[in-house]
């Protein structure tokens, strides 16, 4: 079955980015909270997503390039097949799910995760002409919102799931919903063949834009992941004593209402066509948030209302910065080659949440979740400053 339309085109890529992005949300918080109810560190949970998160920025950099040769339905597809794999490893004995076999289905995982999202996005900027720009970052904000709120459902699934049906009833779950995924993608996409010939040495970005863009997203992603993905729900679990569900509910109600967020954000920045100087007000306000929470931790508030407040309006705010990079990005890519400079660019928001991860856990356990907001705020100032001046027209 054929459905050659743009808009049903838009829609096929959008539910299949949907079934990907709910199942690895719901594996995300599946594995942060089995492993820490079994004892495991700050800095050993954070380790099993090191693995992902690096092959994410590997990825990104060759996926692209494969994109640009073999097609973007392909990528999609095969990024859909990988994840079923790395969750079928995870059905293997609890005896045998150790921190390096863990680490190495999470690789799978990355990988499968970072050709599924670059393709989505890649397929966008083929589906809208150079005139509808408008159009472009409307379809950009559906499409990321739509799969952040997805996200949030899955991090709430995963809580639910783990406390339900147990960890290996969680995964059989989760294979039975991207097989589904997989057989629709496979049967209602068009082929995209892949048009571009270029040795993959080409594939790096030579636009001083581009980078200066991949730069402030690599920090601002960082500065999210260093007291989101393992300060915030160890803190929630080993010092406020929440169960796995409640936990598991916040996660997935933050990411909700970033992904709702991040649908409205063309309603909300005021402009059709957003640049520079609209990337660098909303990064400057989202500076003084982490700040802000921190100081509310130390004067003795509440810890459990700060966070959730604190963390709602962070989300909001941040959601409106990601729309904006997620639109510039596309707007700047080469038609003929869209893959290639999207793969580059989230291969630096790969790289953010690689270090981004890695520093949780570290500073974590080392200094508080304090450090880390604090640390997140420094973060986010970096990524403002790179993105300030910078002009669609000057990418």
């Amino acid at each position: 079955m054929s459905m050659r339309s743009p808009l049903a085109q838009y829609i096929t890529v959008t539910f299949s980015y949907w079934g990907f992005t709910l199942s690895d949300g719901a594996l995300r918080m599946l594995v942060l909270l089995f492993f820490h109810n079994l004892g495991y560190s700050p800095i050993e949970i954070a380790s099993l997503f090191l693995l992902y998160e690096f092959f994410g920025v590997v990825t990104n950099l060759y996926g692209g390039w494969l994109g640009s040769r073999f097609g973007l339905t392909l990528c999609l597809q095969l990024g859909l097949g990988l994840q079923i794999f790395a969750l079928t490893l995870l059905l293997a004995d609890p005896s045998v799910l150790t921190v390096v076999y863990v680490m190495i289905a999470q690789a799978i995982s990355g990988i499968a995760k970072d050709l599924n999202k670059m393709a989505a996005k890649s397929s966008i900027k083929t589906l809208v002409s150079d005139q509808e720009q408008s159009k472009l970052y409307r379809w950009v904000a559906m499409l990321t919102g739509s799969k952040n709120a997805l996200k949030g459902m899955g991090y709430f699934l995963g809580g639910v799931l783990l406390a339900s049906v147990g960890f290996q009833g969680s995964i059989a779950a989760l294979i039975g919903l991207l097989l589904v995924t997989l057989i629709m993608g496979i049967w209602l996409l068009d082929h995209q063949p892949g048009a571009n010939r270029r040795s993959f040495s080409q594939s790096l970005s030579t636009s001083a834009g581009v980078n200066r863009l991949s730069a402030a997203r690599l920090f601002l992603f960082c500065s999210r992941d260093i007291w989101f993905v393992v300060a915030l729900p160890v803190f929630l679990q080993s010092q406020l004593g929440w169960s796995p569900v409640q936990v598991g509910s916040l996660m997935a109600s933050w990411v909700i209402i970033y992904g709702a967020i991040q649908v409205l954000a063309p309603k909300i920045t005021g402009t059709s066509v957003p640049g520079g100087r609209t990337l660098y007000f909303w990064a400057a306000l989202l500076t003084l948030l982490p700040c802000g929470i921190a100081l509310a931790l130390k004067s003795g508030v509440d810890a459990g209302l700060v966070l959730i407040i604190g963390l709602l309006i962070f989300g909001a705010v941040f959601a409106i910065n990601s729309s904006v990079h997620s639109y510039l990005i596309l707007a700047l890519a080469r038609r003929e080659s869209a893959s290639l400079d999207v793969g580059f660019y989230y291969m630096a928001n790969a790289g953010g949440r690689l270090l981004g991860t890695a520093l949780s856990g570290l500073i974590y356990q080392q200094y508080g979740l304090v450090s880390c907001l604090l640390m997140s705020s420094l973060l986010i100032a970096i990524s403002a400053l790179l993105a300030r001046g910078l002009e669609p027209q000057t990418v």
